[in-house]
Formats: C-alpha cells, sequence, structure tokens
C-alpha cells in the first residue's frame, strides 16, 4: 500500500464525514476546504498536491499527518 493511498482517504473521508467521526479523520478537512477545495474532485494527486503547495498554512494536525506519511 503507497503513502498516498493511506493519506487521502483520510482528507477525503474527513470532508464529507459526519459529526460522527472519529478524532484524527479530520486532520486535513478544514485544511482542504480552505485551500483545496477547487481541485477536491481532481483526484487524490491533486488534493495531496495542493495540500503540499500550501504546507506553510496548513493546521499543525494536518502538517503531522502529511508527515507521518512521508509527505
Amino acid at each position: 500500500m503507497n503513502k498516498l493511498s493511506l493519506i487521502i482517504p483520510l482528507v477525503l473521508i474527513a470532508s464529507t464525514a459526519s459529526a460522527q467521526q472519529q478524532p484524527g479523520q479530520d486532520a486535513c478537512a478544514r485544511d482542504v476546504s480552505r485551500h483545496c477545495r477547487a481541485v477536491m474532485n481532481n483526484g487524490d494527486q491533486a488534493v495531496l498536491a495542493c495540500l503540499k503547495e500550501h504546507r506553510a498554512k496548513l493546521s499543525k494536525a494536518c502538517e503531522k499527518v502529511l508527515t507521518e506519511h512521508g509527505q
């Protein structure tokens, strides 16, 4: 399983999850909505690339998820 396949499901699940989501599942949801909304429908690679482009602006939680997955 590649690292991208671990991160992006968390991002996509978080962006559409209900109030019953697990803590940590929403680590990047706000960042995706804030910085990457325009590319959300363009696939996992586009969302990850966008998050990397905006890395300096990401929340600490999202930054941690990316770092922990080698991104």
